[in-house]
């Protein structure tokens, strides 16, 4: 896997890498499974302690791949977080909803699809 996708200063940088390569395990069978399930495109945008700021966008609902850069046409949901905090809910310490309650976690757009990434990366974790 091509390290184009970490960002330097992100520790969430090593598990949007690690989506990536579970992803790229992933049979035809289970991602057609994954994207039917999950049907959208999330667009994360992180910000780390330095106040800078990354996007990734996971496509499950064409490609089901991960990659940096902001999605085009355009993401169905957009989500906006600090980097801790989707280290987080990537572990599980944290759960998408308690996050959004709590304003760790702002959502632009589908804001139903966005409950579906704990499943994403609950889903990708398995295959790691």
């Amino acid at each position: 896997m091509s390290d184009d996708i970490k960002a330097p200063g992100f520790k969430s940088s090593e598990l949007i890498s690690g989506l990536q390569t579970a992803f790229s395990k992933y049979s035809d069978a289970e991602k057609q499974a994954q994207i039917k399930k999950t049907n959208g495109i999330f667009e994360l945008q992180v910000t780390n302690d330095n106040k800078e700021t990354v996007t990734w966008t996971i496509d499950m609902k064409k490609s089901g791949t991960v990659f940096k850069g902001k999605a085009t046409p355009k993401a169905d949901v957009t989500i906006i977080l600090a980097d801790d905090t989707l280290v987080d809910l990537a572990s599980g310490k944290l759960n998408g909803q308690k996050a959004f309650m709590t304003g760790k976690l702002k959502t632009r757009g589908n804001m139903m699809l966005a409950t579906k990434l704990d499943g994403v990366l609950n889903g990708a974790k398995a295959k790691l």
